[in-house]
């Protein structure tokens, strides 16, 4: 305890350091004012909310009729192509509370390349078997939906039950095409998938009348629309119906809303402030060394490793301290900022925020940890700032520019130090959506904590080589 008073009574009374500090906890409360004014109006399309409020890409070609009270369809889908070949295309069978974009459903298809899925609002999936199965069937009871699929129409197998709370009497259920954005590297383009189908079988509460032919969602912020030259709608055929539809049924992703703003996006200081964060924290070690007290220092508390150690956890504690307050207070008025200037914000639960806060306060922290351990390594202040501004703040910038590709981000963010920033995701990223899933757009591939270890083992490593060698020199000045 003797040694924590003694370093951190040393920083308090260095004004240098204490006005670097304060100026990083600025930074990270301020900085999101750069990226405000001066870009493109928000689209005004309405963005759907799923049954869980979430934003939705909820679009596709409908081809239903109306169901009172229980029933069945069973339909075989003959065909599925779309112009780029894109995985998620999808065709089968949906029942619906209604055709108003976000509307709860549950729906049984065929997809390019991921088999036999039953799918119900938005978020979730269930991999069904038979894989190649042609057949495809749903039963309406109630509330509850049943999917099955078959390769021969005689054998059903069961895919999953969901129950949808509040499925009115009468719903509409028939045939859907969909077509997800075909994914190509840093970007996205608007594909269109064709579906044949065999004439539907139908049991139960249908009345009689003329299949309708719609574009559900043509309307809003998260359709990208047909491809050109590409159009959508259904074609009876002697046997059935072709149809051509485009869209998706699935939770939006950032490639969906590319102006919508997530609440990450309002912790962009973090890379200004860590530069802050990394020079005050090695003039901690390097000063003394520039200016030769670092014998008075060692004649003081002979016990040299204990010493660094101190060192760093001052250095560390006084940046999780300072950034926390600033994250506490400018995240949720950032955050309100944004909502009152008109831009959609992608919604984040509480514990998540909370998480994105707090992470990036330790991860600052530990930035200061790791550079005090290289500048105990190097002995020079100008070759320490370069040590860790090249293994900390490059990979980052390298990681956030939208230009890098997908593969050297996603390694960036895995095996250097800047996978920490994975503490800072809001976003959630669902298997059975393709996207642009990198750093860019506020993606990492490792889980928020794990990627926080990354970075603390390097800290540790660092900090551990620093002790011993710190322990076993004797203290010589070396130039800056």
């Amino acid at each position: 305890m003797r040694l924590l008073h003694a370093e951190w009574t040393r920083f308090r009374t260095v004004p240098g350091w204490v006005r670097g500090t304060a100026v990083a906890a600025l930074l990270v409360a301020v900085f999101p004012v750069t990226g405000l004014g001066g870009g493109p109006a928000p689209d005004r399309k309405p963005v759907p909310a799923g049954p869980d409020g979430g934003p939705v890409v909820d679009a596709f070609r409908f081809v239903h009729r109306p169901l009172a009270g229980d029933g069945r369809i069973t339909v075989a889908v003959t065909s599925l192509v779309s112009a780029g070949d894109v995985p998620w295309a999808r065709a089968g069978l949906i029942v619906r509370a209604g055709t108003q974009p976000g509307s709860r459903y549950a729906a049984v298809m065929v997809t390019a390349a991921h088999g036999v899925r039953m799918q119900h609002d938005h978020v979730h999936d269930r991999a069904g078997s038979p894989a190649r199965a042609r057949w495809l069937r749903l039963t309406r009871s109630g509330d509850t939906v049943t999917g099955e699929a078959s390769t021969d129409a005689t054998a059903w197998t069961r895919i999953g039950t969901v129950t949808l709370p509040g499925l009115p009497r009468t719903v509409e259920a028939g045939l859907f095409v969909a077509c997800p954005q075909r994914t190509r590297g840093l970007g996205t383009a608007p594909d269109a998938a064709t579906a044949t189908f065999d004439g539907p079988d139908l049991d139960g509460g249908w009345p009689d009348g003329p299949w309708a032919d719609d574009q559900v969602g043509a309307d809003t912020a998260t359709f990208s629309g047909y491809p050109r030259g590409a159009t959508g709608g259904a074609t009876p055929t002697e046997t059935g119906f072709t149809v051509t539809g485009a869209g998706d049924l699935a939770p939006a992703t950032r490639a969906d809303l590319p102006l919508g703003i997530a609440a990450s996006d309002l912790l962009l200081g973090t890379f200004p402030a860590s530069i802050v964060v990394v020079v005050v924290a090695t003039l901690m070690v390097t000063g003394e060394y520039r200016y030769g007290l670092i014998r008075t220092t060692l004649a003081a508390g002979p016990r040299r490793g204990r010493v660094l150690v101190a060192r760093a956890l001052v250095a560390g504690a006084v940046t999780f301290v300072t950034n926390l307050g600033a994250v506490a207070v400018a995240l949720p008025v950032w955050l309100r900022v944004v909502r009152g200037l008109g831009a959609y914000v992608f919604p984040t639960p509480p514990g998540v925020l909370l998480r994105a806060g707090v992470g990036t306060a330790a991860v600052l922290a530990v930035m200061a940890v790791f550079a005090v351990g290289v500048a105990a390594v190097v002995r020079r202040g100008a070759v320490a700032v370069t040590v860790v501004v090249g293994t900390l703040v490059l990979p980052y910038l390298l990681a956030l520019t939208p230009f890098t590709p997908p593969a050297v981000a996603q390694w960036t963010t895995r095996v250097t130090p800047t996978a920490a920033l994975a503490v800072q995701q809001t976003l959630t990223r669902y298997p059975h959506v393709d996207g642009v899933y990198t750093p860019a757009y506020g993606y990492y591939p490792l889980p928020p904590w794990a990627g926080f270890a990354v970075l603390c083992a390097c800290a540790a490593a660092t900090l551990a080589l620093a002790v011993v060698l710190f322990s076993r020199r004797d203290g010589t000045p070396r130039s800056a």
